[in-house]
């Protein structure tokens, strides 16, 4: 409605975002070309290319068998994006972690291909209007590494609470003061219990679980959604709030809406400056969510007090590190309140190995006929 359009346009970014991702499930869609949904006999069986197994097996523990089981495998390790179209040749199915596909590498699939099965819970890296073009469906697992970053977003929250990464930095670098004098002087160093964490985005599979976790620990959770999410408390125990009432009253901040041009640097310097200067900024999601300058300069004025970084990069695989010029790198004295790590959150070996069997099911599924998780109109996940 009118009121409606000019409440959003009133909204601030992220209120702005979640609503134009709500909007396109009621814009009518432009003619595509059909999506086929393909049913296989038992004697035929279905061909897949995995095109960089290594980035979920780099250890080798995988076990591809429910994959095996459902299709013709062929696998390989790496890919570079000259090589991509070249290896889908005669293939029905493409299975990809992460990395980009591009739309004109996808244009130039051979018609064979009729789904792309996405090994992970993001899908920005694949280009949807090619996709449409081509009729090809896509599959994601939204689900696979729930526990693994529900845990690993609780990790990060401890870690900062008692300042352990900073004293183990004084440490590594031969200072043992802390040792000697048995206390942490200035440093942070205090319970999660009554402290409010806060989620950007905290609907979805994963925020939920790392609500749950939170709130065991004794923590309150504030979440922000959509603007036609109503506001108030949830029976889960979850409090749905305005996105600048979350900046305003959280410890712990997390980020967890998908990457997209509408939250790409949603977490801007207007958003530091509405937070407390005891505050914590948490990313396990994408790395261009948090505007970098925005957030090195937050850091360097003490607008906040710290900030715990798993990713960096649009999630390309491997995702991009920070730029070796990058001021965050200078962990051991600058910065010694920020932790940084290599996109690890989801590498747990029990959500890989979800994520590969997911995959499985997927293609199973996909086999018999049953229609995907995405739907390619809208783009968005069938929930």
């Amino acid at each position: 409605t009118q009121h409606d359009l000019t409440s959003i346009l009133h909204s601030n970014p992220f209120d702005i975002a979640m609503a134009l991702s709500s909007l396109r499930r009621f814009v009518a869609p432009q003619p595509l070309r059909s999506v086929a949904l393909r049913s296989f006999s038992s004697g035929s069986k279905l061909k897949c290319v995995m095109l960089n197994a290594a980035r979920l097996d780099f250890d080798g523990r995988m076990n591809w068998d429910k994959c095996k089981a459902s299709a013709d495998m062929t696998m390989h390790d790496i890919s570079a994006t000259e090589e991509i179209v070249g290896r889908v040749q005669g293939h029905d199915i493409v299975m990809n972690k992460e990395f980009p596909l591009p739309g004109d590498v996808i244009r130039a699939f051979p018609d064979s291909v009729k789904l792309i099965a996405e090994a992970g819970t993001g899908y920005n890296n694949i280009d949807l209007d090619a996709c449409r073009e081509k009729g090809i469906a896509l599959c994601n697992v939204p689900e696979y590494t729930t526990e693994a970053m529900g845990d690993y977003a609780i990790t990060l929250i401890m870690a900062l609470s008692c300042s352990l990464a900073a004293q183990m930095k004084v440490l590594a670098r031969g200072d043992r003061k802390y040792m000697h004098q048995c206390h942490l002087g200035q440093l942070h160093h205090f319970e999660i219990q009554g402290k409010v964490l806060g989620i950007v985005g905290g609907m979805g599979y994963i925020a939920s679980r790392i609500s749950a976790k939170a709130l065991a620990l004794g923590m309150r959770v504030v979440v922000s959604d959509m603007p036609s999410t109503p506001l108030g408390m949830r029976e889960c125990g979850r409090e749905v709030v305005s996105f600048d009432d979350l900046l305003a009253s959280s410890d712990f901040i997390s980020t967890m809406v998908p990457l997209n041009k509408h939250t790409t640097g949603l977490i801007n310097e207007a958003c530091f400056d509405k937070m407390k200067p005891s505050a914590y900024i948490i990313n396990t999601a994408r790395g261009p969510i948090i505007d970098q300058a925005a957030l090195v300069d937050a850091l360097r004025k003490k607008k906040i007090a710290g900030a715990a970084l798993d990713v960096f990069g649009e999630g390309s695989a491997p995702p991009p590190p920070l730029p070796d010029d990058s001021p965050l790198y200078d962990v051991f004295n600058e910065f010694d309140n920020v932790i940084l790590t290599p996109h690890i959150g989801w590498q747990r070996l029990e959500a890989r190995q979800r994520v590969v069997d997911m995959c499985g099911d997927n293609i199973s599924k996909y086999a018999r006929g049953e229609p995907m998780n995405i739907n390619m109109e809208t783009g968005l996940p069938i929930r």
